[in-house]
């Protein structure tokens, strides 16, 4: 018993699994934590959207969410979606003793649909805010809570404050699309402003996106990270398991499972190999094979996927990093600095050096 890190997901039923507690559970399985849950709503939904919404009476919620911190002590609790006001006023006394909580409030579903009446809203801001340790949010949920727009950087820096200004130790505010062609999110913290971005704006939009990268957070704050650690660490597991992976009811099983497993090679290993080769061998597969199923799913060689992952971490890198070209192609485990530099330009068209200049750090 003492090797299990219990993780308390406090959230709704997806009947999809593609988010909510049936998909918190894989997240927090998957990163090594224990998942012990409290559903606090049921859904209806399909592919476009969410059609019946229940929230469970507050004694349902509360007697869950009593039992499993009186028998577990979970080292980190992830809410969700919390129910209806009363149930929100009553759950700040249940969970209040935990350090780290980690919010995603589900204020409105990825399809737009609200899913918290104004009376939550304010309960939630008046009670649950103020001992939240990390607050992930979308721009546009931000923008309810705070009644103001958020369009620029500059927006997002001053919602995150005065998110902080509320009580919250820490906010990811993401989700921003005032950048043509990425999506920006914004981690805020006392003493720490990072920009961070992404090309893959489909794949960060995706349902459940906001919902799993939470609990994986969560699940790393309870296994001993800080914050950005976590963070990072979270993203990882994102790109490779839910932003950039090819869902299997469209395709060939056990060809979806080994482009996904790809993926999560790639993650953990672009640092120190990009050929096709090492990558197969890690799948038990032929490269041969490996292409075929590449091709068939997304229509690229193993040689471009691979690119492409080192093309989103370089950009990333250049926009946002103050490192210069030289550690940037060490970082991404390029031997030389000009071996990077021609393979940047290659698939660019434009050399390291002047793509940063064409896309000025937000740092």
């Amino acid at each position: 018993m003492n090797s299990i890190i219990p993780i308390l997901s406090i959230t709704g039923s997806d009947n999809t699994s593609g988010a909510g507690i049936q998909a918190d559970i894989k997240t927090i399985t998957d990163l090594g934590g224990y998942a012990v849950t409290a559903i606090s709503s049921v859904t209806v939904q399909n592919q476009s959207g969410v059609h019946t919404l229940l929230h469970l009476p507050s004694d349902i919620v509360i007697g869950q969410v009593h039992s499993v911190i009186d028998n577990f002590h979970p080292k980190a609790i992830k809410l969700g979606i919390m129910g209806d006001a009363p149930t929100i006023r009553q759950l700040r006394t249940e969970i209040v003793g935990c350090p780290k909580i980690v919010c995603d409030p589900g204020i409105l579903s990825s399809h737009g649909n609200r899913m918290m009446t104004d009376e939550a809203i304010h309960s939630f801001t008046q009670y649950i805010l103020p001992i939240t340790q990390l607050l992930i949010i979308r721009c546009n949920e931000a923008e309810l809570i705070l009644a103001e727009k958020i369009q620029t950087d500059d927006d997002m820096v001053r919602a995150a404050q005065k998110l902080n200004n509320m009580g919250v130790e820490w906010i990811f505010l993401r989700g921003g699309m005032h950048t043509e062609g990425r999506v920006t999110a914004l981690l805020y913290g006392k003493k720490h402003k990072h920009f961070v971005s992404s090309y893959n704006i489909e794949g960060w939009q995706r349902h459940g996106v906001g919902g799993a990268l939470s609990s994986a957070i969560a699940t790393r704050l309870g296994l001993g990270d800080d914050v950005p650690t976590a963070i990072t660490k979270a993203h990882e597991y994102m790109h490779s398991q839910v932003v950039y992976a090819i869902k299997s009811k469209d395709h060939n099983l056990r060809a979806a499972d080994l482009y996904n497993q790809l993926l999560s090679l790639i993650t953990d290993h672009y640092h120190e190999a990009h050929d096709v080769t090492f990558y197969a061998e890690k799948l038990a597969i032929t490269p041969r094979y490996l292409s075929q199923i590449t091709n068939k799913l997304v229509g690229k060689s193993p040689k471009d996927v691979i690119a492409d992952y080192l093309m989103q971490k370089a950009k990333i890198l250049l926009d946002t990093s103050r490192l210069n070209i030289q550690e940037i192609a060490e970082k991404l485990g390029f031997s030389s600095q000009v071996i990077f530099c021609k393979f940047f330009r290659a698939h660019e068209g434009v050399s390291a050096s002047a793509y940063r200049q064409s896309h000025p750090s937000n740092l």
